[in-house]
């Protein structure tokens, strides 16, 4: 077991959501990944204080406002309420969580932009831009809507193109209009200033290998270093709602300049009312540890401008900036037409907010991996292993210890084996993984232990000991070391499930958790009346989700099916069962004449990149297969994928492959393909053979040095 460390002093931050819309799960991505660390952290001793703000300012704001006949600071107070609020519904502990249109923020940008211009960092220059005679106002980027100048492609925005991917200037927008009134802009001439980037090459290159970035992330960074940095303007002109440039008058702070100062301002804020020096946080790096937790779409504004102003405002850089990637739902972008664009407000209406936030945690990683929140694998998973593994540790132990022994533990920890010294020693492993925010595997280590937890309790059934007036030590000394192994899944589970973790305090009679509670076993302790602790999650409350967003989403498989039909061609085999499922749901009323296969020789009908990028390939070892009573065709497999643990297949191989030939093999498993239940089990994915058929299917198997979990590009 690892000694006690040297109590730290951390900041942590999360990216500041924006005032013009309701916080969604794809926002919870990202806050619930902090609170976890910033809960683990405290937990561990150390002072670890949480930060964030709504970002205020912007046309958007400006205009919403104007739109519902409110000012703009009535409208900001408003959407702050109910962020607060969604927050708090899902448990996350801010320190502090401010605004930036406050005091604090508007100094503290002056000072930035003062500092910086002193220092020779500011140049103005004259630009044009797009002008809206109808609304009297320069239009933002995203108030340009368009053709691409790249690939054509209709009503885009003007600064980027989400079909291409490509950035672009937005008077270079092919048919450009106004998002506001639909009319041409007119271009026109402005005096604009900016911060020198190009400048600061040299201090970025060296600060984002310092440890400050995940190794993608650097590998990103350096192709934007190779393609050249561009100076960046910071002003924007009136009418627009922020801070007013010092010394020029109708000249505004654009808001990605002030937006990150708001980090600084909640510090200040939170210093101020609680009598702490704020300049030891933000003007020196020896006393305080500052970490962000941001989405991949705003890393150049987080690790290139960020940093850049702060050095050249005399600021300290962060020690780190931990880049997570985006949400998807059942395999799909989040989109209202499709039911996937939840928000929290309707999340908390219906379900436990630790549902989410133990999912979350069981499939996050330290790298920039994208998220899938399955519904299917949501129910399966929090049951499983929230309500089926851990907290039925407890409900089958605690009631013979009231009933039989008044509530009392045994006078002595009993013997177990050495259990509860291997749980003990899982601790250091599972503190290293939260610490690196590698919480999949801190999860899937817990599960492992609350697996052997249930072992014990099954081998020793305190059910039957109970009926035996002989066997009443073995009783006691059994549901003692259940609850003491339970207490010891409740430290580790903590930073993840806090008010699961408060109810299970309650009904031990302990005082909060910290790591090294661990370390002391209880006994000759009365432990308190057992309650409910947490209820399954209801699938018929996920459906309902569901529907009150919009029609149900489809799985993959059974939107390719559907495509498959109505181009002419027969759905493709899955040995999950989705395509069966799929085809016989789309299929007409009437009988219809079959649709023959398409010819061996002939090619699918083609799709773009970025339909191909929503299949999870992944590489996978057989670590079992067995055959399945009932089923003539099916092997029962059971896949080592890494990270993502194990998973079981059933796949239509049997004839060609014979089970004891696949052990140790490595194939290619579809990862993020929508969970089948089937009669024999629940199905997980799908492995790729290669052939038409029966004793003539060829399994794919990668080269030589691929290991189970690696990605298939």
């Amino acid at each position: 077991m690892q000694a006690r460390t040297t109590m730290r002093r951390i900041l942590v931050t999360s990216a500041l959501p924006y005032a013009n819309g309701q916080i969604h799960l794809g926002h919870l991505v990202e806050t619930i990944q902090t609170d976890i660390w910033v809960r683990f952290q405290k937990l561990q001793g150390h002072e670890c204080r949480y930060f964030c703000a709504d970002d205020t300012h912007g046309t958007p704001v400006m205009i919403r406002a104007r739109q519902e006949g409110i000012t703009p600071e009535t409208l900001v107070a408003r959407i702050h309420a109910e962020h607060s609020s969604d927050f708090d519904g899902f448990h996350i502990e801010f320190d502090n969580y401010y605004t930036t249109n406050s005091e604090e923020n508007r100094l503290l940008s002056e000072e930035v932009y003062r500092n910086n211009r002193q220092a020779g960092n500011i140049r103005v220059s004259q630009v044009r831009q797009a002008y809206c005679e109808r609304d009297g106002m320069f239009l933002p980027d995203r108030f340009i809507r368009g053709r691409c100048p790249a690939c054509g492609a209709e009503d885009q925005y003007g600064d980027a193109c989400e079909v291409c991917s490509g950035s672009h200037a937005p008077l270079d927008l092919k048919e450009p209009r106004c998002a506001l009134c639909g009319d041409a802009p007119v271009e026109r001439e402005s005096e604009h200033f900016f911060f020198r980037l190009t400048a600061f090459e040299s201090f970025l290159k060296s600060w984002i290998r310092s440890g400050a970035l995940q190794t993608e992330m650097v590998n990103k960074l350096d192709e934007w270093f190779e393609a050249g940095l561009q100076d960046w303007d910071i002003s924007r002109d009136g009418p627009y709602f922020g801070f007013e440039i010092p010394d020029a008058p109708g000249k505004y702070f654009y808001v990605w300049l002030d937006a990150p100062i708001g980090y600084m301002a909640s510090t200040w804020a939170w210093c101020k009312r609680e009598g702490r020096d704020f300049d030891a946080i933000w003007r020196r790096d020896d006393q305080m540890e500052v970490y962000h937790f941001i989405g991949k779409d705003i890393l150049y504004f987080h690790t290139l401008f960020w940093p850049a102003t702060l050095h050249g405002a005399g600021f300290r850089v962060p020690n780190a900036v931990y880049v997570h990637g985006f949400l998807t739902v059942n395999g799909q972008k989040m989109s209202k037409s499709r039911g996937t664009f939840i928000t929290a407000r309707q999340y908390l209406e219906l379900l436990d907010p630790e549902y989410l936030r133990y999912y979350y945690a069981a499939k996050l990683t330290a790298r920039v991996d994208d998220l899938d929140l399955n519904l299917d694998d949501f129910i399966l998973r929090v049951n499983s292993d929230l309500v089926g593994k851990v907290v039925n540790i407890a409900s089958r132990s605690a009631g013979f210890i009231q009933k039989r022994f008044d509530g009392e533990l045994c006078a002595r920890y009993p013997e177990d084996g050495g259990l509860r010294d291997r749980f003990v020693a899982a601790g250091d492993e599972i503190a290293t993984f939260y610490a690196g925010r590698e919480y999949a595997k801190a999860m899937r280590a817990i599960m492992q232990l609350a697996d052997e937890a249930n072992r014990y309790v099954e081998a020793r059934a305190p059910w039957t000991l109970a009926k035996d007036p002989d066997k009443s030590d073995a009783l006691h000394a059994t549901c003692t070391v259940a609850l003491e192994l339970f207490r010891i899944l409740m430290i580790y589970l903590q930073p993840v499930l806090p008010k699961l973790a408060e109810r299970c305090r309650d009904f031990l009679r302990l005082p909060p958790f910290t790591w090294e509670a661990r370390l002391q076993p209880l006994q000759a302790h009365r432990i308190g009346e057992f309650s409910h602790l947490m209820a399954r999650v209801d699938p018929k409350k996920v459906e309902q989700l569901i529907q009150n967003v919009a029609p149900p989403v489809e799985s993959i498989a059974q939107a390719n099916a559907k495509s498959a039909i109505k181009a002419g061609k027969s759905a493709p085999a899955a040995s999950n069962g989705d395509a069966k499922v799929a085809a016989s749901a789309s299929a007409p009323a009437a009988p219809t004449p079959p649709v023959p296969p398409p010819s061996p020789t002939s090619a699918s009908a083609t799709i773009d990149i970025e339909t191909f990028g929503k299949i999870d390939l992944r590489v996978a070892r057989i670590l079992a297969a067995s055959l399945v009573e009932g089923a003539d065709k099916l092997l029962r497999l059971t896949l080592d994928v890494g990270e993502l643990g194990e998973k079981t297949v059933f796949a239509g191989i049997r004839e060609a492959c014979p089970p004891d030939t696949l052990p140790g093999r490595l194939t290619v498993l579809v990862a993020n393909l929508q969970p089948r239940k089937m009669r024999f089990g629940l199905s997980e994915g799908m492995v790729l053979a290669a052939g038409p058929g029966g004793k003539e299917l060829y399994l794919l198997s990668p080269d030589s040095g691929a290991t189970p979990g690696m990605r298939i590009r």
